[in-house]
């Protein structure tokens, strides 16, 4: 039995983070949610400890790359891959994602549900220690 990935997607949109939820989920990954960074970065800190954090950059409360930065200040996740799925594809955002620490950026507009499991996979395959 191959273990479950542990991911977290942070999303505002309830219809995509139900979408992608349930499509990790067929996936084999063990899905947790939140609806802002502010609300993934206090389940961090309950104690959830994710291998993969898949966020949204335009949310409510805090944005994705506030949420990089206050993960990076206070060395949440430390282990966790972080990679955004936005539909902000400039490459100022994508070259900002990155600097804070993305491992990988999804533009949500380009990429079916599926493809986003496959591209996050082999984000999270190439990772060292994988």
């Amino acid at each position: 039995m191959e273990n479950k990935k542990k991911i977290l997607i942070v999303d505002d949109d309830n219809f995509l983070l139900d979408m992608y939820a349930m499509k990790f989920t067929q996936n084999n990954f063990e899905v947790s949610t939140a609806e802002n960074g502010k609300e993934a970065i206090e389940k961090i800190k309950a104690g959830l400890d994710p291998e993969i954090i898949l966020l949204d950059i335009i949310m409510p409360e805090m944005d994705g790359f506030q949420m990089l930065e206050a993960i990076n200040a206070e060395k949440l996740a430390p282990n966790a891959i972080k990679i955004v799925l936005s539909n902000k594809g400039q490459q100022s955002d994508i070259d900002r994602g990155i600097s804070l620490g993305a491992s990988g950026y999804i533009v949500k507009a380009n990429s079916t549900p599926g493809e986003v499991v496959t591209q996050v996979l082999g984000i999270f395959n190439k990772k060292p220690n994988s």
